[in-house]
């Protein structure tokens, strides 16, 4: 029995439905789950008014997506929800891997400190749509609306044209632009035609979400063959609440609807806790997962996101993580294209780059995947090999694949990167999302990506430099010096960028880096920006005509 108690959302019917009068919105979100009320926060950020539409009136059931990595953390951050989350959930950076009765070898995701989130936090679903539907409450440009269902939608050149089932009846409603976030079953992506092309995994899993009062770590323990549960894998996380995330692997042969039965699930828990463990079963769910995308994540004025876009595998904490940071690319370039200050072919590089970072996490997911269910005896036996080298030798360590967690992406084929202009300054390249340090900022102790912010800014080491923005077709770009506006005291700030004087990043407005100079040139900074916001060539004669 869950301990939990599910909100109930009122259903409102609106004052275009009761009119009768069709109205046209300039953003229409489906889904109101993690990714599409993430979409809505960041849409509002940036000065947008968006509807949200979801079919139910509650956050979702069961603990569902539970880790969240530091990246969706600092895009939180910026849109002012990270610090409930954060509290509320569980931190921690430590991993262990177990092969059978043995530890192999632990890993911690964040070695270096002076970072501000941790490297992962975890905490149920439900809590975590909690604290963005209340982030959503308290703006005036987010219109959230419980019990309105898609029940049909149409194109045109400019718009799309919705047909929404309430308790009220079915009314029609129209869209600049419709984000779909509803998901893996997404029936936005069934009304436009769109596929999975991918591949479905032949294994089944079991998850237990337990109450119970245990003396392990915070740490995720994953175990291969262990003597509890022998022949599979086991993998163990703490939640908020003192519920703690189990998943038994089962085998394709498992009968989902068996072992979902509370007798089928507790003798699994007692044989790895012990007969006299107290615990309290609060869901159970089986899953066979895949890993997959549609061919295009833009389809006319819709616009695909999360799970309605792409699936992996549970394995390494990609699936939720992923889409807010779909939501992180789209949103700033969708805001410029409202606001006529870029071209609607802009929107073409969501699915350049966020296809791109699909591709990279379904690899990752397959590997893992390949390798935590061998398909042959000679996978299974290599697989073996490698853990118990593990145990004692480091080179075999980088070849263990419990699912390999969550990490941004770099768009480094970008068509919106400016070259490099500045090789020798580190890692910092174009296409990677900025390093947070900490810094001073009026003599108080913060953080660059605070300061970054959520517009096109400019940060360079060149202490000379007096600019405080520069506009560029009309676009603000703040320019923040080292050593003017922020204070980088300890030298991380310097280190994490290979700075040297004169230094300078061109930053777009979800704090990737999209351009660096070896010095301060406003008109180089000019042609990165117009770029960044896809002005080049045909594009910007477009966008001049």
């Amino acid at each position: 029995m869950s301990n939990y108690v599910y909100p109930r959302f009122p259903y409102v019917c609106s004052a275009e439905q009761r009119s009768g009068e069709t109205r046209r919105h300039p953003v229409v979100v489906i889904g109101a789950g993690p990714i599409g009320l993430t979409a809505a926060l960041d849409l509002a950020a940036r000065g947008q008014p968006v509807v949200v539409l979801d079919d139910n009136d509650t956050v979702s059931i069961g603990s569902r997506a539970v880790c969240y990595a530091k990246r969706p953390l600092e895009i939180w951050d910026r849109l002012g929800c990270a610090a409930p989350m954060v509290d509320k959930g569980v931190s921690w950076n430590i991993g262990k891997v177990f092969f059978r009765d043995q530890l192999s070898y632990q890993f911690d995701l964040l070695p270096e400190p002076d970072h501000r989130w941790p490297a992962m936090i975890n905490l149920q679903q439900y809590h975590l749509e909690e604290i963005l539907v209340d982030a959503c409450s308290r703006s005036p440009l987010v219109d959230l609306r419980w019990k309105h269902r898609l029940v049909s939608l149409k194109q045109t050149d400019d718009h799309a044209q919705l047909a929404v089932e309430t308790p009220d009846g079915i009314f029609t409603m129209e869209a600049q632009w419709v984000i779909a976030c509803d998901g893996a079953n997404s029936d936005t992506r069934r009304m436009v035609g769109a596929e999975f092309k991918g591949q479905f995994f032949q294994d089944r899993f079991l998850i237990a979400d337990v109450k119970m009062k245990a003396d392990f770590p915070t740490e995720r323990w994953f175990w291969f063959d262990p003597p509890f549960h022998p022949g599979q894998s086991v993998l163990l996380h703490r939640q908020s609440d003192n519920i703690w995330r189990i998943d038994f692997q089962l085998g394709w042969d498992a009968n989902p609807d068996e072992e979902k039965k509370p007798e089928r699930v507790i003798p699994r828990i007692r044989a790895m806790l012990g007969e006299s463990a107290d615990f309290e079963l609060e869901w159970v769910s089986i899953y066979q997962f895949a890993c997959r995308r549609i061919d295009q994540f833009r389809h006319g004025r819709v616009l695909f996101a999360g799970d309605a876009a792409h699936q992996v595998s549970p394995f390494g904490a990609r699936g939720a993580n992923t889409g807010v940071q779909d939501i992180d690319n789209l949103a700033w370039k969708l805001s410029l294209v409202l606001h006529g200050e870029a071209p609607d072919s802009l929107i073409d590089s969501y699915h350049e780059e966020r296809a791109f970072a699909a591709d990279d996490n379904i690899l990752n997911s397959t590997r893992a995947t390949d390798f935590i269910t061998p398909k042959t005896q000679v996978s299974r036996h290599f697989r073996d090999a490698v853990l118990d080298l593990a145990q004692h030798h480091a080179f075999a360590r980088p070849l263990v694949n419990s699912g390999r967690l969550s990490t941004p992406t770099p768009y480094v084929t970008s068509s919106l990167n400016t070259p490099d202009g500045a090789p020798d300054s580190g890692a910092m390249t174009p296409g990677t999302n900025a390093a947070d340090a900490p810094v001073t900022r009026a003599g108080q102790p913060g953080w660059l990506l605070n300061g970054l912010g959520g517009g096109f800014t400019v940060l360079t080491f060149d202490d000379a430099v007096a600019a405080k923005e520069l506009s560029v077709d009309g676009i603000a770009a703040r320019v923040l010096v080292v050593g003017r506006d922020i204070a980088d005291a300890r030298g991380l700030l310097a280190e994490r960028y290979g700075a040297a004087e004169g230094t300078t990043y061109v930053f777009r407005p979800d704090q990737y880096v999209t351009a660096r100079f070896p010095q301060f040139d406003e008109a180089a900074i000019a042609a990165a920006v117009r770029r960044a916001c896809g002005k080049t060539g045909t594009v910007q004669q477009e966008l001049a005509a």
